[in-house]
């Protein structure tokens, strides 16, 4: 596994947090609320079966679910009307929130549902909490390219002679263009993509744009896309890919050189239960509260004891597994988020190109 400095220097402030000793004690029980932001449909019922109704029958204290972008939630923070109590997004929005000031510090001392040394440090910064762990992966159709006959690299997925066909790759619009993959596929070792060299990366998209069916904007899509045929070969979300695979789809992964990416939690430092919202995060993070994602989406669990808890088959296809570790690289949030804008000027240009 590839770690980058940029999210150990993050890491640094919170290793005396991380080592508070593990309290037993369950809390009494309380009235009172926490009002969360999640991204909804699938991701959002899971997590009220195995988190949220099991966290307010144990406290009773209710979870109120609230949909809400990135946009809307930094416009919350600079009005100062702190509606939202915690944010679980993408660990890009959290650095993007967090360098607004807008998060507080996670109370890791007074964790007393989880055991904050069953959560690698690479998941957790002094003010977020990985929840989850998704990836995206090299996307292949199974009838185009029997098992063994696929690519099994990124530079092997540019290579269009020896694996013919339509691709797909993500769209500036999924929330970051496949700049990474294509450093990979021009050379570069995974554990030197970042910091991003953005002309070359361009350089190396554009070789490989003549065969891209399309550039994907959303998970769906891009599902939709393989299971349809329409493409034999794409990047995509893990999690996307294996929902259509348990349907039937004829689709697999290569994960190889796989990209590695989080989903956390936030508490704004305005919320209006800060108490409760330190409490739900904390029971989120224990082993099991994280049944339930990869369990239902293929999500990775980042409190370690909960892939224990889970059959060895569904273990094996779960990103941040210890055999999954061993292929994947961490997306740095960090050089997104301050290179983001930039990366879209240039490629608004360049897919009209």
């Amino acid at each position: 596994m590839t770690r980058f400095p940029t999210r150990r220097k993050l890491l640094v402030a919170g290793t005396a947090a991380l080592a508070a000793p593990y309290l037993s004690s369950r809390p009494a029980r309380a009235a009172g609320q926490v009002v969360v932001r999640n991204p909804g449909g699938a991701y959002s019922d899971t997590q009220k079966q195995s988190i949220y109704d099991p966290f307010t029958k144990e406290t009773g204290i209710e979870v109120v679910i609230v949909a809400s972008t990135l946009t809307k939630m930094l416009a919350m923070v600079k009005s100062g009307n702190a509606e939202l109590d915690v944010a679980d997004a993408g660990f890009d929005g959290l650095v993007t929130l967090d360098h607004t000031g807008a998060l507080a510090p996670i109370d890791y001392a007074s964790w007393k549902y989880t055991d904050t040394k069953d959560v690698p440090e690479e998941y957790v910064t002094p003010r977020t909490a990985g929840l989850c762990l998704y990836a995206t992966v090299l996307g292949y159709n199974k009838e185009t390219f029997p098992d063994g006959k696929q690519p099994k690299s990124w530079a092997e997925f540019w290579d269009v002679a020896k694996f013919p066909g339509a691709r797909m790759l993500a769209d500036m619009a999924s929330g970051s263009p496949n700049l990474e993959f294509a450093l990979i596929a021009d050379g570069v070792p995974t554990d030197k993509v970042f910091p991003i060299d953005i002309d070359r990366a361009f350089k190396s998209l554009s070789r490989i744009k003549p065969q891209i069916k399309k550039f994907w904007d959303t998970g769906a899509l891009s599902a939709q896309m393989l299971a349809d045929r329409d493409v034999v070969l794409g990047s995509i979300w893990n999690g996307r890919l294996q929902a259509i695979a348990d349907k039937g789809a004829p689709v697999a992964i290569e994960w190889n050189q796989h990209m590695l990416q989080l989903q956390g939690y936030g508490i704004f430092k305005d919320a209006k239960n800060m108490k409760e919202a330190q409490l739900l995060v904390d029971y989120a993070m224990q082993p099991k509260a994280q049944l339930g994602l990869p369990k239902e989406l293929a999500y990775g669990p980042t409190n370690r004891k909960t892939f224990g808890m889970l059959p060895p088959e569904r273990v094996a296809m779960l990103p941040g597994s210890p055999e999954q570790m061993k292929r994947c690289f961490i997306q740095d949030a960090e050089w997104w988020d301050q290179n983001r804008a930039k990366v879209n000027a240039i490629w608004s240009k360049w897919i009209l190109s």
